[in-house]
């Protein structure tokens, strides 16, 4: 059979066994057909909030809260109704903040293509960068513990609004809501703590739990004490269209949202797979070999111990350049010794959640990567098995697990999120 698998922003086409091989995809919802309309709606008549008109009066500072160059989500459509829906609010009074975490900051090019110029001409936009201590300020401390130090234009706004979209994530449960607070405009020194290597390691920190995932309850806790006046999120199709919209209150909206994207992205199976082939959702998600990690997390779900996961994921920017991760990896010669650091008491290094997530899946199965962003040499030193032939790599891996080998394939990788039943 023929697969489309999302690969950067033409995909590839792949040949693959006609027998054993179970394809799962998320459910495919119809975009809406009215965003724009849909989404002024949603901010007149939102749950557990009065309409957002209503909250803000003329001559109040607003922090709008959205997503970086590494998420889908449809940044113009939403600031656009917002900015219709408050008329009272100057464009001067208006700072739009970048919730990018521990990402590198986003470029003015990619600026442009992720608000547009009629936004990014009229309004404030800012980056957030979590290493600069100049732009935090400490807002508390955590039930847990947790030292919280949040972007200082955002705790200075008279208005707080968080906008993002939601699916399944890979160890916070799911993306969006309180998400867009902390860790996307936290300094450094809180995301170490709310990543670190126990919560990491929680059994609850994975995808589509919310509740008692200890990431998430301090992220949720972050965004309580600290405050936020509105809230929209919306799910999205594998075509990045918008296919609900939820506002109002920051918590009872996540929570709706929560489950529609539950009901639309997680699949259950009976069984584990011997191989799993899957991907990083194209572009944007699969820019660098650091967000790949979620598709292969996705297909460690589902398949078995000792079994093999085939990842195809452009990796245009590389590992990225920036950050941690390469470093971390290249700190040790295996996923095994990489974990065993990780967890030593006291090691605490930006970057380390997302190898310590590597290293657990390359435990458990051997992953192969197609990458048009890295050569072969460079996929070998992160500790991956480097592949031109995504369907030769999986007829190989199938021979070796024996003739009634079983394949899963995830087309559109962590959009979709198997699981096997209980």
């Amino acid at each position: 059979m023929r697969v489309h698998l999302d690969y950067g922003t033409g995909g590839l086409e792949v040949q693959l066994p006609d027998e054993r091989v179970t394809i799962i995809e998320p459910v495919f919802r119809p975009p809406i057909a009215d965003p724009h309309a849909a989404l002024i709606q949603a901010l007149r008549a939102p749950v557990e909030r009065p309409p957002l008109g209503e909250l803000i009066r003329p001559g109040q500072t607003v922090a709008i809260s959205i997503c970086d160059i590494t998420r889908a989500q449809p940044r113009h459509a939403m600031l656009c109704a917002l900015f219709e829906e408050m008329p009272q609010v100057r464009a001067e009074d208006v700072t739009i903040l970048i919730a990018t975490g521990t990402h590198r900051v986003n470029t003015a090019g990619e600026l442009e293509a992720m608000v547009g110029a009629d936004i990014l001409r009229r309004y404030r936009v800012i980056n957030h960068d979590s290493r600069d201590s100049s732009c935090l300020a400490h807002a508390g401390t955590t039930t847990t513990g947790v030292s919280v130090y949040l972007n200082r234009e955002w705790l200075n706004a008279d208005v707080r609004i968080t906008t993002g979209f939601v699916e399944p994530h890979f160890f916070a449960g799911f993306s969006g809501g309180p998400k867009m607070v902390a860790p996307g405009l936290a300094g450094l020194e809180t995301v170490l703590v709310l990543h670190d290597a126990r919560r990491i390691a929680h059994p609850n920190a994975t995808w589509g739990i919310t509740e008692g995932n200890p990431i998430h309850d301090d992220v949720r806790e972050i965004a309580r004490m600290t405050g936020v006046n509105f809230a929209v999120d919306v799910t999205l199709n594998r075509d990045q269209a918008i296919t609900a919209v939820f506002a109002g209150d920051l918590f009872a909206e996540h929570r709706l949202a929560c489950e529609r994207a539950r009901r639309d992205a997680m699949r259950a199976v009976d069984a584990a797979f011997d191989v799993v082939l899957t991907t990083n959702s194209g572009y944007p998600l699969d820019q660098n070999l650091y967000q790949a990690v979620k598709g292969m997390s996705a297909a460690a779900k589902v398949v078995r111990a000792g079994g093999t996961i085939v990842c195809a994921a452009e990796c245009r920017d590389g590992l990225p350049a920036h950050g941690s991760y390469g470093h971390v990896l290249a700190s040790q010669p295996t996923p095994a010794a990489l974990l065993d650091m990780i967890t030593a008491p006291g090691y605490s290094v930006p970057d380390q959640w997302q190898v310590q997530i590597q290293a657990q899946i390359q435990l458990k199965a051997h992953v192969k990567i197609k990458t048009g962003g890295l050569d072969c040499a460079a996929v070998r030193a992160a500790h991956f098995e480097p592949i031109e032939d995504v369907a030769a790599a999986v007829s190989e891996a199938m021979r070796a697990a024996g003739s009634h080998a079983t394949l899963c394939v995830l087309p559109h990788g962590p959009q979709t999120i198997p699981y096997v039943r209980a």
